[in-house]
């Protein structure tokens, strides 16, 4: 990269800032060993842990999982790459920030975002209040750069150096903005491959980062995003590798909503062809995630610096290929769309760990916050800090039991030219006209893991008012909807505690413990939230 003089106005500001830090009078030994704990955060877009994502990324597991603490129970509160990126960003569920899909008029990256969220995310608090100096390395939101966004130009405060790519993911020929400068790349291997571009820029930070200020970096990849294209020496990687063929692969969703419906079971040969050849795909990309985690962890620890610094290993939302007979994507409702891997290691964390209890991205801000020494109750995140999880400080009986998944669809006044025979409304649509997504694919979940409980209770805000409920214990695939089965007080409980998280906000939405066998039910604090949820509840209590 150095050779491509790409990065050599970002080199010259890094360079800049480091002289007039080290000229300062604090910049001394003592100062650079009592400073705070540094912190990286890697994001990937897309990855699953729930059909397997996680297999290729070896070397993670080993320098990160291994090394510290996984979460077997981490999530999203909403399946896909704008709104749940901008609740790690705020610390908010998607009712509280607003950014409810991929589209500019849902949000996302857009103008109203950047006046009333931008300013208060966690990096942002991280430089001014806590004096991080901060680096941002990759996918942002998915309108960034957008015209109507502000262009490249734009660079969202809180960043002291900011590599944002412009729109969605994508391996070649992209367009990044280097401090608020337009950066063209083209094809060509050596030079453009994004995750390897984003390995060097990181690497260049930390070579010429100042010494004496502890620091934040977020480094976010493209994998394994489509359109899937892997480095050259991948491209035969994985050739037997298939989609996993677990219970819910190319099967009925006889019972769910009708989005799930729609899908052709079972799929055609050339279907299940594509979403094989995309799953081993996606598993050639992580294969350059893998190396460029090596490469950081082995720069951190050739600086001295690895001791004393945080790594997060996450994802933005999960995926499926062939789930529910749906070809491939996210924005469901169900587990291998909202399950995420989490992995962190750092100081005061016992290696080889696995926490089951329930976190959430919403969690990565105050988590963050609380690591630099900032009272996460003074802000109006709606997550918890999982700190005193990761040094076992935490007593299981304290922690929460439930959050909130919530997600509005796109597709509205908008129809599918190549599946005209689903009308209007229908979105990403997939070989054999099979819809991922639709205006009402808007639902609402409470999911639930506690010791008497492991439960996700959904309502959508459709024609059909339609409701799903799973005891993910006994039945881990989400075959059976047993919304008609399940007991009438476990099923008000549960839409109660829903509709009080989507009415949350800050502390409101920390509540732990909410879910045990003490609770009953009072239908007069039912008239706090949304109306539709009132008009599906009366329905079914009937």
């Amino acid at each position: 990269m150095d050779s491509n003089g790409a990065l050599l106005p970002f080199l010259t500001k890094c360079l800049l800032i480091c002289v007039t830090l080290l000229s300062c009078s604090t910049c001394g030994s003592s100062a650079k060993s009592s400073r705070r704990p540094n912190i990286l955060l890697i994001l990937t877009d897309d990855l699953d842990v729930a059909i397997g994502g996680l297999t290729p990324l070896k070397k993670t597991k080993k320098l990160i999982g291994d090394a510290g603490i996984s979460f077997s129970n981490a999530f999203v509160a909403s399946p896909l790459c704008c709104p749940s990126r901008a609740s790690i960003l705020t610390g908010k569920y998607p009712h509280n920030h607003h950014v409810i899909n991929n589209t500019l008029e849902g949000n996302c990256s857009s103008q109203a975002w950047q006046k009333s969220e931008e300013a208060n995310t966690f990096p942002a608090l991280l430089k001014s209040r806590a004096g991080y100096q901060t680096f941002f390395a990759g996918k942002y939101l998915n309108q960034y750069g957008h015209t109507e966004a502000g262009g490249p130009e734009h660079v969202p405060p809180g960043w002291d150096f900011w590599v944002g790519l412009v729109k969605n993911s994508k391996y070649y020929n992209y367009t990044l903005s280097v401090n608020g400068k337009a950066q063209k790349h083209g094809e060509e291997y050596s030079k453009d491959y994004l995750t390897d571009v984003l390995a060097n820029m990181s690497l260049d930070f930390l070579q010429y980062k100042s010494n004496w200020q502890p620091f934040f970096m977020m480094v976010s990849t493209p994998a394994p995003h489509s359109p899937w294209t892997s480095a050259p020496q991948f491209q035969d990687s994985f050739k037997d590798v298939k989609a996993p063929r677990d219970p819910n692969f190319n099967v009925h969703g006889k019972d769910k909503h009708w989005l799930i419906r729609q899908a052709k079971t079972p799929m055609s040969n050339s279907s299940v062809q594509f979403l094989d050849d995309a799953f081993r795909k996606r598993w050639r990309t992580l294969l350059s995630v893998d190396d460029l985690v090596e490469t950081l962890v082995k720069k951190l620890e050739a600086r001295g610096e690895l001791e004393n610094t945080y790594i997060f290993f996450t994802s933005d939302n999960g995926y499926h290929t062939g789930q529910f007979s749906l070809p491939v994507d996210k924005r469901q409702l169900y587990e291998f769309d909202i399950r995420v891997p989490l992995m962190v290691r750092g100081p005061n964390i016992k290696p080889n760990q696995t926490s089951q209890l329930l976190v959430a991205n919403v969690d990565l801000g105050p988590t963050l916050l609380d690591i630099a020494g900032l009272d996460v109750s003074k802000t109006s995140m709606d997550g918890t800090s999982f700190l005193p999880v990761m040094e076992g400080k935490t007593n299981s009986s304290s922690w929460r039991t439930d959050f909130l998944v919530e997600y509005e669809g796109e597709g509205r006044n908008v129809s599918d030219p190549a599946c005209p025979l689903l009308g209007p409304g229908v979105t990403d649509c997939f070989p054999d006209c099979v819809c991922e997504d639709s205006y009402n694919n808007t639902y609402a979940c409470v999911r639930t893991v506690a010791p008497s409980a492991n439960l996700q209770y959904c309502e959508f805000d459709d024609n059909e008012v339609f409701v799903e409920v799973y005891n993910v214990t006994s039945d881990p695939y989400q075959l059976t909807n047993i919304a008609k089965t399940i007991d009438q007080e476990v099923l008000e409980k549960m839409n109660h505690r829903l509709m009080m998280l989507q009415s949350c906000a800050g502390k409101s939405c920390r509540t732990p413990g909410v879910y045990d066998t003490r609770y009953r039910f009072d239908p007069r604090q039912m008239f706090s939230s949304h109306s539709w949820r009132l008009r599906r509840l009366s329905q079914r209590m009937k």
